[in-house]
Parts: structure tokens; sequence; C-alpha cells
């Protein structure tokens, strides 16, 4: 029996050897693991610092924060222009060069097109032979944007006033240089863009900036 064996022990429970066995604690796999998994992150962690370091001394950030803060250049719709028909338009039109039968072969036209005819004859005296271009248009302050624009398209060159009268018709004062009225495709061409004008470039553009 060997030294190692306790007392009242034998048989099958005897020790041998010289050593008393060493009991191990089972190991804990999850531990290392997480270790590992910590390790990763904390490294994770670092790296994204560095880069952050780096935006801050470079100016990296600060060109994302730019460009973040850049303005919508998408062109903006224009909205659409509510102007009367011509059929709400009473057109005065008289007749300011030596030309005879000009204002009534003017006036049938814009009938044709759809204009109320008021008055049709020769200009008045601050008008009469003094209008070198093709036309002027002349009306009230309120009928600049509207009436007077929506006439405006019948008559190529023809010149926009305005005086002091409170009523809503419109004088077409036909000049030396008139010729004829726009055919009516170009009328209605003209009639488009001023229902719809172009959209308008973003102020940040380039377009704009020239």
């Amino acid at each position: 029996m060997s030294m190692l064996t306790p007392p009242g022990l034998g048989g099958k429970y005897r020790i041998t050897g010289e050593k008393y066995p060493r009991m191990r604690r089972p190991r804990h796999r999850r531990k290392y693991v997480l270790a590992a998994v910590a390790s990763v992150v904390a490294l994770g962690l670092a790296g994204w610092g560095t880069l952050q370091l780096i935006d801050v001394f470079t100016g990296e950030g600060k060109k994302a924060n730019a460009a973040d803060r850049e303005p919508d250049c998408r062109p903006s719709v224009a909205p659409v222009r509510a102007l009367p028909k011509p059929a709400q338009i009473k057109v005065n039109v008289y007749n300011a060069t030596p030309r005879s039968g000009l204002a009534k072969t003017t006036a049938d036209e814009l009938k044709k097109r759809g204009f109320a005819i008021g008055k049709v004859g020769n200009a008045p005296a601050a008008f009469d032979k003094k209008v070198p271009g093709a036309a002027v248009l002349l009306g009230a302050p309120t009928a600049a944007d509207s009436s007077i624009s929506v006439l405006g398209t019948q008559v190529k060159g023809a010149t926009p006033k305005t005086d002091t009268r409170k009523t809503k018709d419109v004088d077409l004062i036909i000049g030396t240089a008139f010729k004829t009225l726009n055919v009516p495709q170009e009328a209605n061409q003209a009639l488009a863009t001023l229902t719809k004008p172009a959209p308008k470039p973003c102020a940040g553009s380039t377009a704009a900036r020239r």
C-alpha cells in the first residue's frame, strides 16, 4: 500500500504514486468570448475616435457640414398667373398715324380674337402723330400686370403706360411703326409664356451668380 492511500482505503480506492492529484476547476469559455468581443469593440471605438480627430484637424468635417447646408438648387416651379380673358378686356382703339382706317381694321381683328371693343377713332391730341413706336397701351395702374399685359401679346413692340383713370378699359394707340397685329399663333404663344413664366434658378446656383 502506498503512503498516499488514506487509512482504511484499499483495493480499487488505493492511490498509487508519490503525488496527490490536482483538481482543476472547469474552464469557463464564456468569459473568453466576452473578453474577445470587448476587445473588438474597444478597438473599433478607438479607430472611430481617431477618424474624428483627423476630420477636426484636416477640415473634412467642415466640408461635410457645408455640403449639408447647400441650398436645394432645383429650379422652383413658378405659379400660374391668373390673368383676365380677352372677353373681359374692353379695348379702345385709336389711330395716331396719318394712315386712315387703321383703327377700324385693327379693332375688327381684335374683336375676332375675343376682345371687347370700345371706342374706335383718331388718337387724342396728346398722342396724335406723337407715337413713333408700334403702339402705346394705356390704362389704369391696376391694369398694368393684367389687362395691359394680355393686350400686349397682340402687338409686338408696344409700350405699356398708365394714367389716372378709374375704369377697367384699356387704350390701344397705334403708332407710326405699327404694321400689323401678331399672328394668332405668336399671340397665343406669348400669352402662354405670360401665364406660365419660366422657373427661376435658386440663389445658390452657378447660373444665378454669373
